[in-house]
């Protein structure tokens, strides 16, 4: 699956700290005020969440989730920082639009 040139996220998605290797994990902003947060389940799952803006305290709680989206792992070298930033904008792109 491709993502168009207008992925719906604004100019302001950014991946602001990746970490890469089977259980990557990371954190950054959707553009729009709010914050996103993705890990690698069981090295076969990505999970990525979008919390509300202004959130209340440093980390989020499960009420602050207001977008969630898990895609397959299969095919996506996780070892690869651009390739799994690519696979987070495209997961927080299909989360954001539901």
């Amino acid at each position: 699956m491709s993502l168009s040139a207008d992925s719906g996220l604004g100019d302001g998605f950014a991946v602001e700290d990746v970490t890469t290797g089977p259980h990557a994990s990371g954190f950054g902003t959707v553009g729009d005020g709010r914050t996103f947060a993705f890990r690698v389940l069981d090295v076969q799952d990505l999970r990525v969440e979008i919390y509300r803006p202004r959130l209340s305290g440093p980390v989020p709680q499960r009420e602050d989730v207001v977008a969630a989206a898990t895609r397959s792992c299969r095919g996506l070298d996780l070892n690869d920082e651009r390739s799994l930033i690519a696979a987070v904008r495209d997961a927080v792109t299909e989360a954001a639009t539901r």
